[in-house]
């Protein structure tokens, strides 16, 4: 029950801080900022909120300064939307999944890669000596030993 109650209190307070985000903060260094995911503890004290931004490392770290510079006003706004008697404190923390995702696509573009080139060196091999070197020819007698045991 306390773990339905974190996840909503975590959805409503991304949808809170995506909306508040979407109407703009006056720090002109806020990038184009996504709020993925907010996780909440088991009091409802404080809020993780994972977060992405397009663009270069660069505007990865004015984004991280503005958010961390606007935490107070997000977690007041926060706190006028929620009905709850504490509002929790927000964390602001870079979400890397995009960046393992790129990683886990590259991996796995190399993968078909070799893929490809085995099946290619496959379609012309030959067996190195017989067909099937284990499988030998059956012989008349083995059928009439095997049905009289």
């Amino acid at each position: 029950m306390a773990n339905e109650r974190q996840a909503r209190l975590g959805d409503r307070i991304r949808v809170i801080l995506a909306e508040r985000l979407e109407k703009g903060l006056r720090d002109p260094r806020l990038g184009f900022v996504t709020i993925t995911e907010v996780r909440v503890t088991g009091d409802l004290q404080h809020a993780s909120v994972f977060y992405t931004v397009y663009g270069s490392d660069q505007e990865r770290q004015d984004s991280a300064a503005a958010l961390k510079a606007a935490t107070g006003m997000l977690r007041s706004e926060v706190g006028k939307h929620l009905n709850v008697r504490l509002t929790p404190t927000l964390e602001f923390i870079l979400d890397a999944l995009p960046d393992n995702a790129g990683h886990i696509e590259d991996l796995l573009r190399e993968a078909r890669e070799r893929d490809a080139a085995v099946a290619g060196l496959a379609t012309g091999a030959a067996y190195a000596g017989e067909a099937d070197p284990y499988v030998k020819p059956r012989e008349q007698g083995d059928d009439t030993e095997a049905a009289e045991a």
